[in-house]
């Protein structure tokens, strides 16, 4: 079959050309790639664009390191080169690459060298890979230099063979985005040769590095690593070009092993064949299952091949029943497969004799691919990990067709006077329809034959009896038995094909399902919920969930509730899953007498958990061996572990910006207190220094001025402290409101009589409804409110000045506003106003911008708010919220 004969696939087609828009307004890069420092990745990158300026292309050194070596040097003469920016850090003036002078100038092609460069702070990106990508996002292209060591998904394996962790890291995504990745190679001992004349680093450092980094076998292993990354990415230009072209034959570029396995015993030695095969290839392997019927215990047997090549490490993958031969080779071609693995048949039936077996149709279909047809092992004697389930009767099957059979033969006696003989034909074949849509394919073959016997001895010349008189009626058996069995065959499959797509919908509707109600869930314990009760329903199983408590440890979270309490054998198995990240219990190779199931949950950094799962009865038990429920019950799994790694990863995102703002809060509070604390105490101390200078000699004035500073600033002092320990303890949660219905008059009525003297100069005005109920409140706490509001009031309005206090309902809150007729408020955000230490400067008297900070948390503490605004005509309105019924939150916290 040749490859221009064939048609690209629609969707492979549509992806190439998203990626080819997309990389149209995308600039292109080009990645020179080294196994260490001193390869010449930059030698050569220069050298390769001085061959571009040759050919008239607008280039530009945007920033090349040469690192004072001549040869390098020497390739920048003449090339137009990007000034560097300097960057003020801690007082030194540092160059780094200008990328907004790089963006304004727009090359056809800039060169950036080091690109896994860590940035001065200042400039706009911390890593300069992130200017790189600017650059192509505003489609410039590009070309670097990067060292294989720098591939964040390689820094774990360079740190183990060097025993150097490096921290400047660029993502695996830049590589593989790239347009191209050019090699720069060099055997390590010459590495090493240019290392010794000092072209790397300088004379001392070289001296450290050759006995450390740039030891041979550590050399050696990068320019491995290198080599494989490099091979990689082109491995995968070579697929996404094979799909995007419909190319069918195999480019055996790389190894690549397929195993063939199915529910025969013979299949786990098949598997392991394979594996042996690709170890000593150095090749990866994938397993495949061709999935002939939706359930049975056939499947579970599969299935648990399919197992055993997982945790040998294949890559697994089960496909819906059809012509076993053409799917295999369709998957190995479309995985670029090489050696096909696959046993010999056990027995051969009369339809391979005819049209030949399985493996046969597959030698003549594989062409290029290489097959290994391998003899299993017979097992005789091995005693069965599991007893095997009786085969299911099919006897009613084969009493339905034979049912069906007949209904169909009365009806043709029925019209046999009326029609011809080929439309009695037609109802024997809709019959033989019916038989296969909705029963087994044995009871659809034994209706074929039993619909030719019946016409031939019912209604064929001589009848009821089995002589033809006619040689003519041998011919129209023989069609009507092929076309019977042809329709049963194609009703058979459309129906298996029905009961995929059926499976596969409910499938996505679960998933579907699952994964909405995860997105909208947070927390641990409710994603946990979420999960167990899908899992229950779709699996029919009771799900346990073990969570780590101490390190190390796992503790027990039943959901559902159950006081039923798990045997310390599945402890024991809970734990080592969790310890080893594996699946143990039921349907494994590992710990399999267990009665449940446990599968580890995979975070990104570490296992989140542990989940059990009990079937309720036989019938589930079976069904979580079925490969598509395994699939399925392996995709739930994943997704509940996504979004606990989610979940978690965001409480600590929450923490972090919580602990940053906790620390710049305390730096704040630090800084203006330190400041706050100097005015008062100053004043004291410099009053004390002078009744001391003085002693005797000063007079009674000035003694008494003296001492009436200190014990004013004193008092001024106490009652920064006092207001700073009250809003401290107020967020903190330390305080809690003891809430209970007080009167708003007798609140306001304390707090008024307290402000006599200071609001004496003041107009006041109080309107409270008489029908108001008593709010649930602290009285000593609201007191406190309504004594810094009122104090504010006095504070910046003018002598004669009103200040009105106002109450009214809003459906369940009470609303109380302090309006004043002073400046108003500064322009701005007003709700700075309630921050520690903001002061609203309205020429009013000092102070230290705490009141309204209390005030604040106070309300808040009741589950109310406040807000400021200004008051029209002139002066600033304060308004408080409060609920009717008592704030929750404060009861729980109070508990």
């Amino acid at each position: 079959m040749r490859d221009e004969d064939q048609r690209p696939d629609p969707d492979a087609l549509l992806a190439m050309v998203q990626r080819a828009e997309a990389e149209k307004r995308r600039g292109r890069l080009r990645i020179f790639l080294g196994m260490a420092p001193g390869v010449g990745k930059t030698y050569a990158m220069l050298e390769a664009a001085r061959l571009k300026m040759a050919e008239g292309l607008d280039l530009l050194a945007g920033i090349v390191e040469t690192h004072g070596r001549e040869d390098t040097e020497a390739l920048m003469y003449g090339m137009p080169s990007l000034p560097r920016q300097a960057i003020d850090y801690k007082g030194h003036a540092l160059q780094e690459f200008d990328l907004d002078g790089a963006l304004a100038r727009r090359p056809a092609l800039i060169l950036v060298d080091e690109l896994a460069h860590t940035n001065v702070p200042g400039s706009r990106h911390p890593k300069r890979w992130q200017d790189v990508d600017e650059l192509l996002e505003h489609g410039l292209d590009v070309w670097t230099t990067l060292n294989v060591q720098h591939l964040e998904s390689l820094n774990d394996v360079v740190a183990q063979i060097t025993g150097v962790r490096v921290r400047e890291t660029v993502p695996d995504a830049m590589l593989e985005t790239a347009e191209s990745v050019i090699l720069v190679d060099l055997p390590p001992e010459d590495l090493r040769q240019r290392l010794s004349e000092g072209k790397v680093y300088l004379p001392r450092q070289a001296e450290w590095a050759g006995e450390n980094f740039f030891r041979s076998g550590n050399l050696s292993a990068l320019r491995e690593l290198a080599l494989r990354s490099t091979a990689n990415r082109v491995n995968t230009e070579v697929l996404v070009y094979r799909q995007g072209h419909a190319i069918q034959t195999t480019w055996p570029t790389a190894e690549r092993i397929l195993v063939c396995v199915g529910p025969s015993p013979t299949s786990a030695t098949l598997v392991r064949s394979a594996k042996r095969l690709a170890d000593g290839l150095h090749a990866p392997w994938h397993a495949l299952y061709i999935q002939q019927q939706p359930e049975g215990d056939a499947s579970a047997r599969a299935m648990a091949n399919l197992n055993l090549a997982q945790e040998l490490g294949a890559l697994t993958h089960v496909l819906a029943g059809g012509d076993v031969a053409r799917l295999i080779v369709g998957f190995a071609r479309q995985h670029n497969v090489t050696r096909i693995v696959i046993g010999k048949p056990v027995k051969h039936t009369l339809l391979d004799m005819l049209r030949g077996s399985p493996v046969d149709q597959l030698v003549r279909l594989s062409e290029e691919i290489d097959v290994h047809v391998i003899k299993g092992q017979d097992p005789k004697g091995a005693s069965p990990a599991r007893a095997k389930a009786p085969p299911k009767p099919q006897w009613k099957d084969l009493a339905c067709a034979v049912g069906v059979v007949g209904l169909c033969t009365a009806a043709c006696f029925a019209m046999y006077p009326y029609l011809a003989l080929a439309n009695l034909i037609m109802v024997y074949l809709v019959g033989v329809m019916a038989v296969a849509v909705w029963l087994s394919r044995r009871a659809s073959a034994l209706a074929s034959v039993l619909s030719v016997l019946a016409f031939d001895f019912c209604f064929v010349p001589p009848r009821f009896s089995f002589n033809v008189s006619d040689v003519d009626y041998l011919v129209t058996f023989a069609v009507m038995f092929l076309v019977a069995l042809v329709l049963s065959g194609m009703a058979s499959r459309i129906k298996a094909q029905a009961d995929s797509a059926g499976q596969l919908e409910r499938q996505a509707s679960e998933l579907s399902g699952l994964s909405r109600h995860l997105a909208s869930t947070r927390g641990t314990a409710n994603l946990l919920q979420v999960a167990s009760e899908h899992l229950a329903r779709v699996f029919r199983c009771r799900a346990v969930v073990f969570t780590p408590g101490s390190p190390g440890r796992l503790e027990t979270v039943f959901l559902p509730d159950s006081d039923e309490v798990l045997p310390e054998k599945d402890l024991g198995v809970a734990q080592w899953v969790f310890d080893n990240g594996k699946p143990a219990g039921l349907t494994t190779q590992t710990l399999s007498e267990s009665e449940a199931l446990f599968l580890p949950l995979p975070g990104s950094e570490e296992i989140l958990g542990v989940i059990g799962l009990k079937p309720f009865d036989e019938e589930a038990r079976e069904s979580i061996l079925l490969p598509d429920k395994r699939r399925l019950l392996d995709v739930f799994i994943h997704q509940t572990a996504l979004a606990l790694d989610v979940d978690r990863l965001e409480e600590k995102a929450r923490a972090t910006l919580v602990e940053a703002e906790r620390e710049k809060l305390r730096a704040s509070l630090l800084s203006t207190v330190t400041h706050d604390f100097k005015t008062p105490l100053a004043a004291i101390s410099g009053s004390a220094q002078s009744l001391l200078a003085l002693g005797d000699a000063a007079g009674a004035d000035v003694r008494r001025a003296l001492e009436e500073n200190i014990a004013g600033e004193a008092a001024r002092l106490e009652r920064l402290v006092d207001n700073l320990l009250r809003i401290a303890a107020l967020e903190s949660g330390a305080v809690v409101p003891d809430l209970k219905p007080v009167p708003l008059e007798e609140v306001l009525g304390s707090a008024l009589s307290r402000l006599e003297s200071a609001l004496s100069g003041h107009q006041v005005g109080l309107r409270v409804p008489g029908d108001l109920p008593p709010i649930p409140m602290d009285e000593v706490l609201m007191e406190q409110v309504f004594l810094n509001l009122l104090e504010n009031a006095a504070k910046y309005s003018p002598p004669g000045a009103r200040v009105d206090i106002l109450a009214h309902m809003r459906k369940q809150s009470v609303v109380i506003e302090v309006r004043d007729n002073g400046p108003g408020l500064p322009p701005g955000d007003h709700d700075k106003l309630f921050e520690r230490f903001q002061r609203g400067d309205r020429g009013g008297p000092e102070g230290y911008g705490l009141g309204l900070a209390i005030c604040r948390a106070v309300v808040k503490a009741h589950g109310g708010e406040i807000t400021a605004r200004d008051n029209a005509p002139s002066g600033a309105r304060f308004t408080i919220t409060l609920p009717l019924h008592e704030h929750e939150e404060s009861h729980h916290t109070g508990r």
